[in-house]
């Protein structure tokens, strides 16, 4: 199946299986034909703002079903949309809402400040505008080069960027998914939809599902922000695709209702966002002998991933570092050293990308878009800032951030790699390398956050002496100068909105930033 224009996609199943579930929020079920509906209704609304043509619109809610209803409405209605988590603080808003300027803003939630620059639709607005049906044709919906929906990074240094995916973007991405022998997507896929929309990780669940006629499972942060809750929820939901960060799969790991004894639908887990560790999947492949793990990889300014890969335990056991995957066919992949020279296989340097998936750069943000973006071999090009290698197969193998790469004592170390070994302690749950500064803004030491397995420190009197333990434990896997020089044990590691352990959060609480 290739899709060629993602919303006629949905006018079809619409018409062909109009009565399918397409969103399932905790039970509340709706169907394709109310998605339709709904979606048309809204974009009509839309028209009768008389926004300026094209322009973006600001959305600001959770995983609730209008989110999805608004983002169709508005891509019928030829709108770009921006999706802001409610979670999010004010301080991000507000810089989104300056560097973006939107036309407009639709609040699902009830927003936390006041906006006064721009049409806002309030929740109780929608909810109005939704109880009176209206027919739609559609005239001039987002397609081609036109900006499908722009999602923000996280601007953890300096302010964010809002990064611009067409609809010939998504099409390179979901075509991929629908194809690819790694996802091996099932039809009418169940998918689970757990990854805030303002996440590009989201698009993993929500593209594929409605490219293949499937439905979304959502599991909003209320419920995972409460183990009792997440648990009482999770193993009835009869999701086949698990879609999230590694980080998420290790929360849920802790439990052992988390099965394919208690979720034997469950057949298929797909893990982007951060890097997937031996252990992670070792965990999830014991859990679920029968599921296929994909590994993927790739920035939002790729669109969502551009290699992937079924991980096998002879990969588990052999690898010092999973692979992530293969490249698509549309987006071949170079390694670049400093001079811009592309190296060979098995060389290490920049991870860069090209082809119809890469972004058109960042949304009023001509100076950040030539920084990242260039052209290589005649196509688009992005710099992902990540290091890597190809190897002779093809295979695409992860290094770690050149932004986490530090100095000290003039060596070179990066921060993953310290984690990555730190992590293959029998002690070790899951574990950081942060680095302190001195006022020269030089690295002066390493430190380790570490979260302990159940039960790791019987037999041991001090913390000292478990340290001690597990440094002599990795002392052969690990080079002296890179083993932390204090190791601090949490009960648990600060995670970001999207899922992923929050490194610059502890690097900015050693540093009192």
């Amino acid at each position: 199946m290739i899709v060629s224009d993602f919303i006629a996609t949905l006018e079809h199943y619409a018409s062909t299986q109009p009565n399918a579930p397409v969103y399932d929020f905790l039970g509340k079920r709706y169907t394709y034909q109310q998605l339709k509906q709904d979606s048309d209704t809204i974009a009509a609304y839309i028209d009768s703002l008389r926004l300026p043509e094209k322009s973006p619109v600001m959305v600001f809610g959770g995983q609730e079903y209008e989110m999805l209803a608004t983002f169709v409405g508005l891509t019928k209605s030829g709108h770009a949309y921006i999706p802001v988590d409610v979670n999010s603080a004010n301080e991000r808003l507000t810089n989104i809402l300056d560097i973006a300027e939107p036309s407009a803003v639709i609040a699902i939630d009830t927003l936390p400040i006041e906006i006064s620059e721009m049409p806002v639709v309030t929740p109780d607005q929608l909810t109005t505008v939704l109880e009176a049906p209206v027919p739609y044709e559609m005239t001039h919906p987002v397609n081609g080069n036109e900006t499908y929906y722009i999602i923000f990074t996280s601007g953890t240094t300096g302010k964010p960027k809002g990064v611009q995916i067409s609809h010939n973007n998504l099409l390179s991405f979901v075509n991929w998914t629908l194809a690819s022998d790694e996802f091996d997507l099932p039809a009418q896929a169940k998918i689970l939809a757990q990854a805030p929309y303002s996440f590009d990780l989201s698009v993993m669940s929500w593209a594929p599902a409605l490219a293949a006629g499937g439905c979304l499972y959502a599991l909003p942060k209320e419920k995972t922000d409460n183990f009792k809750d997440l648990f009482a929820v999770l193993p009835t939901l009869p999701i086949q695709v698990w879609v999230s960060t590694p980080s998420f799969a290790d929360m849920v790991l802790l439990s052992d209702d988390f099965s394919a004894e208690k979720m034997p639908s469950l057949t298929h887990f797909y893990f982007c966002g951060e890097e997937l560790t031996i252990g992670t999947a070792d965990k999830i492949r014991q859990r679920f002998p029968q599921a296929r793990v994909v590994n993927s990889f790739g920035p939002t300014e790729s669109t969502v991933a551009f290699s992937a890969v079924t991980i096998t335990d002879e990969m588990i056991e052999k690898s010092d570092r999973l692979p992530i995957g293969y490249i698509k066919a549309d987006s071949p992949t170079f390694i670049l050293n400093e001079s811009g020279e592309i190296l060979a296989a098995g060389e290490q340097g920049e991870i860069v990308v090209t082809g119809p998936a890469v972004s058109k750069g960042y949304i009023n943000n001509p100076e950040k878009t030539a920084q990242s973006f260039f052209e290589l071999k005649g196509q688009k090009a992005y710099h992902t800032g990540d290091l890597g290698l190809l190897d002779d197969s093809g295979m695409l193998h992860y290094r770690g951030r050149m932004d986490f790469q530090i100095k000290l004592n003039g060596y070179r170390i990066e921060l993953e790699e310290v984690a990555h070994i730190l992590n293959l302690s029998q002690y070790v749950a899951s574990a950081v390398a942060v680095p302190r500064y001195n006022d020269q803004h030089k690295v002066h030491q390493l430190l380790a956050y570490i979260v302990l397995k159940p039960g790791a420190r019987d037999g041991f009197e001090r913390d000292l002496q478990l340290t001690k333990a597990i440094k002599t434990e990795l002392e052969n896997e690990m080079m002296s100068y890179m083993m932390p020089s204090r190791f601090i044990y949490r009960e648990s590691l600060p995670i970001t909105p999207n899922g992923k352990v929050d490194i610059k959060a502890l690097i900015a609480e050693v540093n009192d930033q």
